[in-house]
């Protein structure tokens, strides 16, 4: 029992020295909303013609309800980011702006911002210096 926790504290040791921060490339629009809309009421227009016509409703609302939403300017922000594995990975941001190059890392399927590791200290005067 004592070598399994041993080799669980090991290996948590050694990852966590290999996190590193994601990088934003660029930022991209995102229709997820009104493909899902179109989708749902393609598929109910669509079930007048049984199973298939439900199924190839859904397939033409899903195609028109995303365009329908970039049309009327309603696109959610959606950031192509660089792994720390040099993979690209698009992540959906509804609340977060971001810019080109800033540092984040991905919680789930979202973009939080990265926050730098500093130590600082407090003086008698409450003026905070950060220790080299």
């Amino acid at each position: 029992m004592k070598k399994l926790g041993i080799l669980a504290l090991t290996l948590g040791l050694l990852t966590i020295g290999s996190v590193n921060a994601d990088e934003i490339v660029s930022e991209v629009k995102d229709q997820t909303s009104g493909k899902a809309t179109g989708g749902m009421t393609g598929m109910m227009v669509g079930a007048v013609g049984g199973p298939i016509g439900a199924l190839v409703g859904a397939g033409v609302g899903a195609l028109f309800g995303g365009s329908a939403q970039d049309a009327a300017g309603g696109s959610d922000r959606a950031y192509v980011v660089r792994t720390d594995s040099g993979e690209l990975k698009t992540v959906r941001s509804p609340n977060r702006v971001f810019a080109a190059g800033d540092k984040v890392e991905i919680r789930g399927n979202r973009p939080h911002p990265k926050k730098p590791k500093t130590t600082a200290l407090a003086d008698a005067s409450d003026v905070m210096r950060t220790l080299r």
